[in-house]
Order: C-alpha cells, then structure tokens, then sequence
C-alpha cells in the first residue's frame, strides 16, 4: 500500500509519515497495550490531496494576504481554507486504497460495514516539547464508504482551524510542511470513558496517578460538560490513595442520526461510582508501562466497552517538570476542590462560610471567604479574606473582577464550596491554577512563574504611546499602582457607596441628598489626590437593583426579572434626576472648589444620542461644562451605542470614549457573564465583538474622540496586541497585570514601527 500504514507496521519513529498519534497508536500496539484495531492514511496520502486539488498555493496566497495576529482576519482565512478541502476530490488511487482497507477492517468483525473513529494526527503533533491536542477534527461512529471519505477530508480540513494556524505560528512550525494523517479505527462504544495523568498535572506531582472518568463517550469529559470521578493511585504500590465521586448529570451517546448525542445520566447512575478498583489498578499499570516506554509522564485516554479497557491515546504532558524531592513532599497534599482560576496567588486561613450579609459579623481578618456568590455587599469583606472561594461565577463574574483588583487569590465556580468546606477547617486557596488544598500548604515554588507581577518594579518604567491605565476604586489600590500607569481608566462611583452602608435611594427618600454629595466628595477627592495630575475617569453610578438590596434603603429596590440589561446605568440617572444631580454638584465642587481637574465623567450603558444629550444638559444646568471644565464622556457597553456612535459624536459632542468589553461582549453574544455554564461561549475575541469595537476606534479617530478599553479583556496580553494594532489611545487595566500589560504594549508598539520601516 502506497497511502495506508496498519498500526502493527507502525512505531513511535514514524511522527513524519502519520503522525504523532497514529505513531503512538502503533508503538501501543507492538508493547501489548489493547488498542482499537486500525489504520492510518499517511502524510504521502495527505500530500497527494493537497496536489491534486492545487490547494497549497492557494493557502500560501490566503495567509500572506492577512495578518495571523488578527483574529478577525485569521478566522476569515481559515475557513476559506478549510472550504478547499471539503470541496475537493479524493484522487481515485488514495479513494481505493482508503476504500479496500476499510473493507479489510470490517471483514475481522462480519460481513457488514462496522463503525469506525475517523481521528486527526497531525506530524508534528504530540512532540515532547508541544502538544496539539484538541485542535484537530475527531468524527466518532462513521459507518459507510461515502460518510468515511467525508469524515477523512473533514479531518484534513482541520488541519487549517484558526485555532491550529494561531499555535503553528506561535510554536514556530512552517505552515507549509505541517501534513494530517488519518487515523481509522474501530469504533468502541465506551460505556465508560476518561483520560489518565501519569503525573499530577496540578501539583507537578511524579509520584501519583490521576484517573478522571465517566459514563459513556470522552467527549462530555474533554468539553468540561461533566465533572468526572476522579481516582489518585501511588505510582510505585497501584494502591489506590483517593476516591472522589461526582455527580455526573449529563454523558455522550451514540446516536444514529447524529453520530453522538448528550443525553442525561440515568438517576442511578449520576452519582454511582464510575470505575472499581480492578479497572483503576489495571489503567493505572497501563498508565506505568507507557510513562516507562516512554520515558516521559503521558496524558493517556481510555474507553471501556463489555470487551475490556482500551487505550485510544497517549502523548507527553508537556506542562510537567520534573522537580526536587523535597519540593516533591511540599506538594503531596489532599485537594478539597477544583474551580475557575479567578485572581492569581496563593491565600491560607480559616474558612468562614457566609451565605448572608446577617453572617457578616463572625467574619475577622485573614480569614477565608467562602460563599455560594459574591456581591458589592460582601467587598468589606472581601477586602479582609485571605482568599476568596464561590460555589458560583465564571471569570468576570462580580467575585473575579473584584478580586483581581484587591489581589485577593480566588477560585470561582468551585459548585459545592459551602458544601465540602465547613467553618474553622484551614485551607489553602491557590487561584492561580484554581486549587483549594486541605490544611497550610507551602505553594511559593509551584506558582511562581504564574502569580501576578508584583506591583513596585526597580526598573524605571516604559513609557508608551499608548497609555495603560488601571481599573481601580480604593485609596489603597490606588497608592500602590500611582507611579506605575498614566492614570485611572475606571472609577466605579458604587462602590464609594458601600462604605456607609446607605443606599444611594436612601439618600434620596430622607431628603439627604447634600450628605450623599459630601460624601462623594471626600470620597473622590482622596483618590484625585493621589493621582493628580494623571486622569481618574468616573463612571456614573451604575446600580443594578439586585446588588445593593442589604445597603439601608436598598428593601425597596425593584424586583426586576433581570437586572443586568434592565433599570441602571444612565436610564436609572435620567429617571432619578435629582441622584445624578447630586453626582454632578460632587464633580463640580471637586473641580471647580478644589481644583482637582483630573476628573473625567463617564456615562455607563448608553444606548441612544438623547440619553447623552439630556445628560449634558443636567450636568450644565448644574454649572459645569462638559468638554471646558471637564473631560466628559461614554461608556460603549452596548451594541446600540457601538453602532450609533457617530450620531452621538455628531448630536452631542463627547470628548472620549471607554468600551465595556464585559458587557459589550455578553450583549452582543447573548452570553450572560455570571454563568459558569457558558463561559466558554464568553468570547472577547469574537469577531463581531472584535468589529464593533474597530469601527468604534476608526469613527472616533476621525471626529478626534479620545479612545479607551476598561473591561477585563484589556488585562490580556493578546487582547492589548490587538488593541494596539487598532489603534486605540488607552487601555485599563487590573492592578495585577499593568506590568505584564505595558510590556506587552512595548513590544507590539516597536514591532508596529519596525514593519512601517522595513516598508519604507
């Protein structure tokens, strides 16, 4: 056969003619370990394709044309790419060998077609040094010639997601001599299914074998749709040290018409224990022979049918160093709990589980913060906690973002939290990689590379052209980042108010409202102050009628049916004049009384020209000129407002603008942000997120509108890339990630610079 390999003509020094997992399927199956039957198409087979449908200079004319750092232009390419192979046709000589082999693996189990896996491997793929997993194509249950020869040009075509050219690019492999194999292999029909660790991947641990598994096909493991049992087995024994069951609600299926299907776990079965221990001992010993065989610790997936266990896949973990002894000991300690890695660092104390502002009081310094969600109630608090643990909440959820900005470590999303955890037990809280540990735990070495930046630098600080900015509300976070950025990029006046307890409404029904303006005042002036003469952008108040209900005044908020889109922001202010009335006389004493001047005003969640124009009217009314005494401008949250820009510019006159990438993106996707369940659709990066805030920057230019980001996407360093290539004046970022920012913005300022040179 020119294009077909048999896994048992195969070894692990055949990556460049199948790849890296049919290479390993082969070498599996020459030391004993049970595989699935199968064969592979080789990268000859590939290549063949590629040159019969001239698809290679077309890729090379599709990438020089774009920009891979682009998200939006990758995207766009990538699918014209991948449209090439699905399109094309399978030459006759590749089509018949595929075909016969087919037939061949049929013929060992009847006289009908069987069900096969149709499986990516691409030839640079599970390298000691990268790993490609996840990024190619698997297509589970094909059955038929014409369904196999469209599962096979599928897996070809993902060769070419964006995702797979992005890591090419990044790793530093050419494009163009990156070949996909196929794998083809009988179909077992798991009843059972999982992946195992011949290392702890967490705690960097060689002395341990982790075994993650659930009911029926890998994939509802893989996508994160099931939280899998888990099984920790001693390396050197096969003793099985720890047990941990969870409730498995949801598992793939086979599915005639679909190939796969999710379906509920049967009620007998959620939280039934999914592997005994013979099964554990035997994938563990499985496990020991590959790491041997290997010399590497391997990420090794299994499925189990009525026949036995089988062993479908084996790579290196190519996260895991090998360390010392004693750093060794330091890291054999019993994990409670798994979440969201929410704000970096590494937080010990005792558990306090406060489900209610009526608890709040048996809360003391250093202690640990566990609850099922967090609001602006419980900041006081927050500010107090060693570290903070939520059953509830994804990475922008109110727990996250308020704990980057404190530098409190947190783990969100942990879902039984305040279940497992109980009051006066010490914990350790590693939010850098989303670990809660049992007992005082010494993680310093584990998470060095990965906790936060420190705050004060002994190197002078870069100077940019485009300004970094911090996100920021309290004096004393302010204070540590005031010589470190070139101002304050959001200041959320709401959270002032927590420190008095007093709903804003409050104020408002006692008639009180000088006394909500003092305090404003003082409030502000502090942090003005400090950054004086750098910028502090204010964001007018933004209450959301289900935050503040605990705040005295806050029983008679409304109940609304969901808030995040509902009654807040500048709405709220125009209907409660006389609020935002007192907001304004707060800026104009502190302008104009104290000559603080570095006051900008930011109205949130604009969605029309006559909100920002009744706004301005107010604010004059009050006696302060927008653009003349202060700097004044929006929030662009909304999609109404990104694509009604140029009218407001136009209508009203504003001197900047911020995106509110947070809300921006859930509006735009239909995602809401404090769901763990669809974070994974939570895509800041996405290209109609991405184009709304291009055309924003291109119209803001024009009419000579000053250009800033304050959500969390500007604190990634990608996402500043993109920002700077579009253009934009500012970026605001957490406290913790301004060094990694500004570095970043540096060098993709210079690289700009150097490309318009080299052009010259």
């Amino acid at each position: 056969m020119v294009y077909i390999k048999w896994f048992n003509e195969l070894s692990k020094n055949d990556v460049n003619i199948v790849g890296g997992k049919a290479a390993n399927l082969g070498e599996m199956t020459k030391i004993g370990i049970p595989v699935p039957p199968g064969f592979a198409i080789t990268a000859e087979g590939y290549w063949k394709f590629v040159e019969y449908n001239g698809i290679k200079n077309k890729i090379e004319e599709i990438l020089k044309s774009i920009d891979i750092n682009n998200p939006t232009q990758l995207r766009k390419a990538a699918n014209q790419i991948q449209e090439l192979f699905i399109k094309g046709n399978i030459p006759d000589d590749l089509k018949n060998e595929i075909l016969e082999n087919y037939r061949k693996l049929s013929s060992m189990f009847g006289n009908e077609p069987i069900f096969v896996a149709v499986r990516s491997s691409a030839t640079a793929e599970d390298l000691p040094n990268a790993s490609f997993a996840g990024q190619q194509a698997t297509y589970l249950n094909v059955k038929g010639e014409d369904k196999l020869l469209d599962a096979v040009k599928k897996c070809w075509a993902s060769l070419w997601t964006a995702r797979a050219i992005n890591y090419r690019s990044t790793m530093g492999f050419d494009q163009n001599k990156v070949a996909l194999c196929v794998v083809i292999q009988k179909q077992v029909f798991s009843k059972k299914s999982g992946v195992m660790f011949t290392a702890d991947p967490v705690k960097n641990d060689l002395s341990k074998i982790v075994i993650e598994s659930s009911w029926g096909l890998g994939e509802a493991i893989v996508s994160g749709e099931v939280i899998p049992d888990e099984y920790v087995v001693d390396k050197n024994t096969l003793n099985i040290l720890e047990v941990k069951i969870n409730e498995k609600k949801v598992m793939t299926v086979y599915d005639p018409d679909s190939f796969t299907k999710e379906v509920e776990v049967p009620n007998e079965l959620k939280n039934a224990r999914v592997l005994s221990d013979d099964e554990v001992k035997k994938l563990a010993n499985y496990g020991k022979i590959l790491e041997q065989h290997y010399g590497n610790p391997q990420d090794i997936e299994f499925a189990i049918d009525d026949s036995g266990i089988y062993i479908v896949q084996t790579r290196n973990i190519t996260t895991i160093k090998k360390t010392k002894k004693e750093e060794l000991e330091i890291k054999n300690e019993k994990i409670l709990l798994r979440g969201i890695a929410a704000s970096p660092g590494v937080g010990t104390g005792k558990v306090k589980i406060i489900l209610s502002p009526e608890e709040f009081d048996k809360f003391e310094e250093g202690d640990v913060l566990v609850t099922v969600m967090t609001n602006p109630d419980y900041e006081p608090l927050m500010a107090k906690a060693s570290a903070i643990v939520t059953d509830e909440g994804g990475h922008l959820s109110h727990a996250a973002i308020v704990s980057r900005e404190l530098g409190k470590p947190a783990v969100v999303g942990t879902k039984d939290a305040t279940k497992i955890l109980k009051d006066g037990m010490v914990i350790t809280v590693d939010g850098t990689h989303g670990v809660v540990y049992e007992g005082e735990v010494k993680l310093g070495e584990l998470t060095k590379k990965e906790v936060a930046r420190k705050i004060v630098k002994s190197t002078p600080l870069e100077i940019t052209a485009t300004k970094i900015m911090a996100i920021a509300d309290y004096p004393e976070t302010v204070s540590k980042v005031k010589d470190l950025v070139d101002g304050i990029g959001l200041l959320r006046m709401e959270f002032l108010v927590l420190r008095n307890r007093k709903h804003p409404r409050w104020y408002l029904e006692n008639n009180k409202l000088d006394e909500f303006t003092n305090m404003l005042v003082e409030r502000l002036e502090e942090i003005l102050r400090i950054m004086y003469p750098k910028p502090v952008i204010v964001r007018t108040l933004d209450m959301r009628t289900d935050e503040y209900r605990n705040l005295e005044g806050g029983e008679r908020e409304p109940k609304e049916a969901n808030p995040m889109i509902g009654w807040h922001g500048i709405r709220r202010d125009l209907d409660q004049e006389q609020l935002f009335r007192a907001q304004v006389r707060a800026f104009k004493i502190l302008v104009k009384e104290r000559g603080l001047n570095n006051l900008w005003v930011m109205l949130p969640f604009v969605i029309s020209w006559e909100e920002v124009y009744r706004a301005k009217e107010i604010i004059k009314s009050e006696g302060l000129i927008p653009g003349k005494d202060i700097k004044f401008g929006i929030m662009v949250e909304t999609p109404a407002a990104a694509l009604t820009i140029e009218d407001i510019i136009k209508n009203v006159g504003i001197d900047f603008i911020s995106f509110g990438t947070n809300d921006l993106t859930q509006l735009t996707l239909g995602v809401d942000r404090n769901n763990e369940m669809v974070q994974k659709l939570m895509d800041e990066g996405h290209p109609a997120v991405v184009k709304l805030i291009s055309r924003v920057i291109k119209i803001c230019k024009k009419h000579g509108v000053y250009t800033s980001l304050c959500g969390q996407a500007g604190s990634r360093p990608d996402y500043a890339e993109l920002l700077v290539k579009l253009g934009i004046d500012s970026i605001s970022v957490n406290v913790d990630a301004v060094e990694l920012v500004r570095e970043t913005v540096t060098r993709m300022e210079k690289k700009l610079l150097l490309d318009k040179i080299r052009k010259l």
